[in-house]
Order: C-alpha cells, then structure tokens, then sequence
C-alpha cells in the first residue's frame, strides 16, 4: 500500500483529533442518530482537552458532508482549527472512536481501505463506452466516449449490392468505436496507472476491446458480458470488478510475502521492531510487513518535525540533533516514517509470515557487513 496520500497528516505532530463515526443515514431520524453518536465523542474530547475550534471544525465537516446511501463511515482528522483530511469509509467502524494524540491515529482507516490498486472500468456498446477509473487514493475519474457512426448502428436487413455495402459500413463503425474507446481506456489507465481494466457490456463489443488496446495493457483485461450502458443496475459489472480488484490485491501480498520470505532465508530482511525502525530512516525498507494489533500498547521515539525519524530510543535521536523527541503509539509512527520515507505497507495475518513481534521488511539493499 503506497501511503503518499497520507503525508499532509504528519507534517509536524501535534494535537490532533481522530475520529472514526458511523455516519449511515438510513431511518427517518438517522441525522439525530448520528449528530446523538457525534456528540458523545465530542464530550469525551473535550474532557480530554481538544480545542473547541478543532471539535466546531470536525462537527462542521460531519454536519456537511454530503448523503450517501448504505452503511457507511467516516474518518476526519483535524487540528488546530482545521479538518485536515475527511475520508468516507466503506463500512462503518466497528465501534464509533475519538482519539486525542501527537499523530493522527490512522491504522483503522488503513486497515479497513486495505492494499488498493488502481484500474479502469468500461461498460461498452457497439457505439461507445462509460468509463471509470480510480487511482490510489486519488479522486475518481469518469469519461463517457461516444461513437462517430452517422447511420443506424444496428444491421438491418436489405437487398442487393446495397446490403452489403451496409453491413460492411456497420462494421468499419463498430471497429471505429472499438478503438475510440480503447484509446480512451488506455489514456485513463497510463494516468492513474492501473494494474487491471474491466470490460464488460455488449459481448461483441468486449470481444473487441482487447485487441485494440496497447500490448502492454492486454495482459491486464479482465473481459465480462456483465452490465450495461442502458441499465440503471451496474450491480453485476461492479461484483466483476470487485473481484477482480481484491484477485490483484491477494497477488501483491503474495508477492511481497515471497520476497519477504526469500530475503529472510539468505538474512537479508528487516526483522522484528527495533531492526526495521532502525532501516527506516536510512531509505533502506522498500516494503513494510506489519500485522495490525490494536491493542498494542508498543510506543516508538519521533523527531517532531523530520516525518523520517524514528527509534525504539529516544537518546538515540538526540544524539542525531533532535532536541525534543516524542514517544507515540508504534503504529502511527511507522506509518509516519514508511510515508516519509516513500515505502509502502502490508498488512497481513499473524499467520501469514514469519514476523518477529508482528513485524518484518522487505529491503531495498542490505548492508555491506551482510
């Protein structure tokens, strides 16, 4: 999981309040439910000294934010006055949360988003094509291609000369649609750097598709008949993408759960907490293996204002330069410096690799004496 997209949170810490509130607004008095639900986090943060500016600034962003159907949550991380960054969450929390810390306290938000990977979706026809896209943690993307035929598109039946020159213009338009939209789909997908394109739709039109994207995509195509533009239920293309989504998604924690493994055999890998956080600042982790323990009571040393440090010991940083160092919770500050540092995380079962004390890395180079 590539964790840029959480960089303005760890500029420098601070006071900062987390809260994690199930926002679904079904029933007829859901807003009073969840304004009821609001208001007994905001009692406990206030008991625990976050700012009345902070807390009017989160109440405002809940208030706002606009109604969605299904059950759903939201994640709002704010301070100083300011929201800093509001994120809607598949699925409510398990339980509604408030937090009061230095660091933002990220990991449920983590943990629910999972390994993300970014992709294209394409409902085609025979005269074009809706398109979706959705990049790591970027906004969603939508473009609509539609097709350039002047005549009716669908075959007719005449008579003659005529009739063939009319099927054989019928088909030149179906190919010139087809490869309209998989130049757009190529387009979408180079921007937002998708590792898997769903097609679905018309079933002459998807047989179509993937021949007329790029080599470098075709591999990538994942083809249904599921779905169209026509139907206001997309329900079967979205279950398709769904799942293809969540196929690549067990791939990369195989892949890096492999080179894990490989790296720990030849004693090449980051092992157990102190080793990793002792990598971390140097860039040599290229991939965190972490399992996700709430209940940890584990605490790291950070230097306030450099993302990249980070030690089981605070002497340690202050032999570095670092005049006030901070003691936070282990999580928020490994995902703090995995972000700094430009790695990516993995969560992963405690069954899933052998990790020492919940954590392990897969590193960018191992050190000479190794």
């Amino acid at each position: 999981m590539n964790l840029d997209f959480l960089r303005p949170l760890f500029d420098s810490p601070g006071s900062w309040v987390s809260v994690y509130l199930d926002a679904t607004r079904n029933a007829a008095n859901a807003d009073h439910e969840v304004a009821l639900r609001w208001r007994a986090l905001r009692e406990s943060l206030t008991e625990r000294g976050a700012d009345a500016a902070t807390l009017d600034a989160v109440a405002d962003a809940v208030r706002n934010h606009p109604y969605q159907p299904g059950r759903y949550g939201l994640a709002v991380f704010a301070r100083n006055g300011e929201v800093v960054m509001l994120e809607t969450m598949s699925a409510p929390p398990a339980t509604d949360g408030a937090f009061l810390e230095p660091l933002p306290h990220i990991m449920p938000l983590i943990a629910q988003r999972g390994e993300e990977i970014p992709y294209v979706r394409v409902l085609a026809d025979r005269t074009g094509a809706d398109l979706d896209a959705l990049a790591v943690g970027g906004a969603p993307r939508h473009r609509q291609v539609t097709g350039r035929a002047t005549f009716p598109i669908r075959k007719v039946h005449v008579g003659g000369w005529s009739h063939l020159h009319y099927l054989k213009a019928v088909e030149e338009s179906w190919k010139r649609n087809a490869g309209d939209v998989a130049a757009a789909a190529a387009d979408l997908a180079e921007a937002v750097g998708a590792e898997v394109i769903v097609v679905g739709g018309d079933v002459r039109a998807v047989q179509a598709f993937p021949g007329r994207l790029p080599k470098r995509w075709q591999d990538r195509v994942v083809s249904t008949d599921a779905g169209s533009r026509h139907a206001s239920d997309e329900t079967a293309l979205d279950d398709v993408t769904i799942q293809a989504v969540a196929e690549c998604a067990d791939r990369h924690v195989r892949d890096v759960v492999d080179r894990y493994r490989a790296q720990r055999g030849d004693g090449t890998a980051g092992s157990g907490l102190p080793d990793v956080v002792a990598r971390l600042p140097r860039g040599q982790v290229d991939t965190v293996l972490l399992v996700d323990d709430q209940s940890s009571t584990d605490t790291l040393w950070i230097a306030p204002d450099d993302p990249t440090l980070v030690s089981v010991d605070d002497q340690l940083l202050r032999d570095a330069g670092v005049s006030d160092p901070q003691r936070v919770r282990a999580d928020a500050a490994l995902v703090r410096a995995i972000a700094g540092t430009g790695a990516d995380l993995v969560l992963v079962g405690p069954d899933e690799a052998p990790l020492e004390h919940g954590i392990g890395a897969v590193l960018r180079y191992a050190d000479a004496s190794r």
